[in-house]
């Protein structure tokens, strides 16, 4: 057996790997199994943090994902699960109510999966989707005003935020680059995450429908904690210690 206590270089590498394959790592058990000191492993931790490869929570690490694109090249990631998860959510949504869909391309996938009987009120801070709700016969479509930005596909901003302030949503349907038990829903654009947050306030409910890779991760921002999320949608293949991990949160979880 390698002598890791000797070769921090392998270590780290040891360590790298595991964030890749299982999103995040408890420092007790590396150090078990690499006999060395937690220290030693927190030591690692910090040098992999400093590096943008993880994030450091209680107890260990979790893996910090990179950005994943443009808006246009993210509708091509992950169709056939994104559709999934996209029908679950619009089958949660009731009738006679008003909710907020943040802009996204699952959350796309979502309204154009509400089905025709449905009647409601959508705002929206995305474009797209509230062109296709338009489509919709019993859908009023309220489109969230301001600058538009092309990452995110959504508007940002003071003047977006003023106008959801007006408005209190039954159910919210917020968008997300990563989440952990640990660290919650993060993004990875500040002004993007802000107004989310601005959303997820307004909102009786809050919902999050994400695909199997952005779980267990985090990106730089905030969007919320498990305390603020109600529903999260997921699909069946994700780990169960996550599953347990979110409920113990108080989370209700939807695989799909």
């Amino acid at each position: 057996m390698l002598d890791y206590a000797a070769f921090p270089e392998q270590r780290q590498e040891l360590i790298r790997q595991i964030l890749r394959d299982q999103g995040r790592v408890v420092c007790v058990d590396l150090a078990a199994q690499m006999q060395v000191s937690e220290h030693t492993i927190r030591r690692d931790l910090h040098e992999l943090s400093k590096e943008g490869v993880c994030k450091k929570v209680y107890g260990g690490a979790v893996l910090q994902i990179p950005e994943a694109g443009s808006f246009q090249s993210r509708k091509e990631h992950n169709h056939a699960a994104k559709d999934m998860i996209a029908q679950q959510c619009a089958s949660l949504v009731k009738n006679d109510t008003c909710i907020f869909i943040d802009a996204g391309t699952t959350n796309l996938a979502m309204a154009l999966a509400l089905p025709e009987k449905l009647s409601l009120t959508v705002a929206t801070n995305a474009p797209d989707i509230a062109a296709a709700l338009l489509k919709h016969p019993k859908i009023d479509v309220i489109m969230l005003g301001g600058h538009i930005q092309k990452k995110s596909g959504g508007s940002v901003g003071h003047t977006a935020i003023e106008q959801l302030r007006n408005i209190i949503f039954d159910q919210a349907f917020i968008g997300g680059c990563a989440m952990s038990p640990e660290s919650g829903l993060t993004g990875f654009d500040f002004a993007d995450c802000e107004f989310k947050k601005a959303a997820i306030k307004q909102s009786n409910q809050t919902i999050v429908g994400l695909t199997e890779d952005k779980i267990p991760g985090v990106a730089r921002f905030s969007v919320a904690g498990c305390e603020d999320i109600d529903i999260l949608v997921v699909e069946e293949k994700l780990n169960k210690e996550f599953y347990n991990a979110f409920r113990a949160e108080d989370i209700t979880l939807i695989s799909v």
